[in-house]
């Protein structure tokens, strides 16, 4: 075993944004379906638009999703390998 936890301290942040359900559900939409915008998300989720603003920021921050500006609109993708081949080991989907 190593006790050299500093080499652990990004995925342990990558796993801390994603324990919520919130998060963890605009993840594996994006996974899913691809690219998406927050009008969207928030029909599917039935939460409030501010509430998955701040969920996108998180997920941003962390260098899980990307967004792509067009006009007004900004459309949300994954951008993280790892992210993305750990949720398809959860939730056994393909990548």
């Amino acid at each position: 075993m190593d006790s050299d936890f500093t080499k652990y301290t990004e995925i342990a942040e990558l796993l801390k944004v994603l324990a919520h359900p919130v998060r963890l559900c605009i993840v594996r939409g994006l996974l899913t379906h691809g690219e998406c915008n927050v009008s969207h998300m928030q029909h599917c989720l039935s939460v409030p638009q501010s509430t998955i603003s701040q969920h996108l920021q998180r997920l941003r921050t962390a260098g899980i999703i990307e967004g792509t500006r067009n006009g007004l609109e900004i459309k949300y993708a994954l951008c993280n390998k790892k992210v993305s081949q750990l949720l398809a080991v959860l939730f056994e989907t393909k990548e």
